[in-house]
């Protein structure tokens, strides 16, 4: 009698490209929605450029929201494909999320219409092409994943472990972002971070360069009527000055030629209700100071108006013993700021600034700087600002 022998089925090789792909683009988008997550906030305001560009401003209101949302989505998606959980559907959301930001970013630098994509936020700036290209690069790995996504295997059978890791990971990824959102990063990667000189980042170091302009003058003979467009450099090596013939037209045009050394804080103006430039001597005070900034009195809930008058009752009795000074610096209205000060009986001196500045100082609305000779002390949301016992224990004791 005949024997038959059945030889066992070959196991599939491993897809070293497809593994390639799953670390790299699972890293990459961890790491992405991790360093954004970390100030949602600041990401809210890319995103308000982006709806602006798009005639989208009623967004503007959900910004913060869609970003914790996006935040949380990247982590999900790195996490999920570095387990290898639910293959199909990650590869999917993957290639719908590369094309969208590969979208964006060629938008951004063709049509030069935002500066910067916030794609690692402020710890990495990258310039629009710079981010074009990196979304090319995960656009080629997330293909790669795509075609091979049968092939993804869990590194988790059990059903149960499975589900419970997922959720786990759910959880996290939007808790960074709602957690930071109310009680600051915790990494601050601004210029106004704690322990920063704020008027040693508002000059140009020594020994560094600024950005290198050339100036362009549209010229007309008025003899012959030629016209010709000439540099600053032409105009004066060629006395053209001197010939009466030539004459300038309309208004000279400035072209950026080199860059140059970025001042950190280049846009700070702190000035009265009359319009008085008082920002150096607010930045440079010798004694502590609390700086309370609202980009917007206007947009605090119930909830932020709560917190300021807790803050104003901490600093007013601290105010009561120890010499400092407290000022509440805004971009809105004298009339709304004199309104609320008055509804509030608010101990602070009332300066106003830009926007932008504010939303850089600290991202929370209201939120709090503790400075002293320009450096910035410490820095709280209106979530977590200290006791008055608190304050007074660590900065006050010895300042009598």
């Amino acid at each position: 009698m005949q024997s038959t022998y059945t030889s066992p089925s070959k196991k599939q090789s491993p897809n070293y490209l497809l593994g390639f792909a799953r670390i790299i683009t699972g890293l990459l988008f961890i790491f992405s929605g991790l360093i954004k997550a970390n100030d949602p906030t600041g990401f809210g305001y890319k995103l308000e450029e982006y709806f602006h560009v798009f005639h989208m401003d009623f967004m503007n209101d959900y910004s913060t929201l869609i970003a914790i949302a996006i935040c949380g989505f990247e982590i999900i998606l790195g996490a999920l494909l570095l387990f290898g959980f639910y293959g199909r559907k990650v590869a999917w959301g993957l290639l719908l999320l590369i094309i969208f930001f590969t979208f964006l970013t060629f938008y951004s630098a063709f049509f030069e219409v935002v500066t910067s994509c916030g794609c690692f936020g402020d710890a990495i700036p990258l310039t629009p092409w710079q981010s074009f290209l990196k979304d090319l690069v995960l656009l080629a790995l997330i293909l790669i994943i795509f075609v091979y996504r049968g092939q993804i295997k869990s590194i988790v059978n059990d059903a149960f472990t499975k589900g419970l890791l997922t959720i786990a990971i759910i959880v996290i990824s939007l808790g960074i972002g709602i957690y930071t959102t109310h009680y600051l990063p915790f990494i601050d990667f601004l210029p106004y971070k704690k322990g920063n000189n704020i008027p040693a980042l508002m000059i140009l170091p020594e020994g560094k360069e600024g950005d290198v302009y050339e100036t362009i003058y549209a010229m007309k003979n008025t003899k012959t009527g030629e016209t010709k467009n000439v540099t600053d450099k032409v105009y004066m090596s060629e006395k053209i000055w001197e010939d009466s013939n030539w004459e300038i037209v309309g208004d000279p045009s400035s072209k950026l030629i080199k860059k140059g050394y970025a001042i950190p804080i280049p846009d700070l103006m702190i000035t009265d209700s009359e319009g008085t430039d008082r920002t150096q001597e607010l930045i440079t005070n010798p004694y502590y100071n609390f700086v309370v900034v609202s980009k917007d009195l206007t947009k605090m809930d119930k909830n932020d108006l709560e917190s300021l008058n807790k803050i104003n009752q901490t600093v007013k009795q601290i105010a009561e013993e120890y010499n400092l000074r407290a000022v509440l610096l805004t971009a809105s209205s004298s009339n709304d700021a004199d309104f609320l000060s008055k509804q509030m009986d608010l101990i602070f001196e009332i300066f106003y600034a830009d926007q932008v500045p504010l939303k850089s100082m600290v991202r929370s609305n209201p939120g709090v700087l503790l400075m002293q000779n320009g450096n910035v002390i410490n820095k709280w949301s209106h979530n977590n600002f200290p006791s008055a016992e608190k304050l007074v224990s660590k900065y006050f004791k010895e300042d009598k």
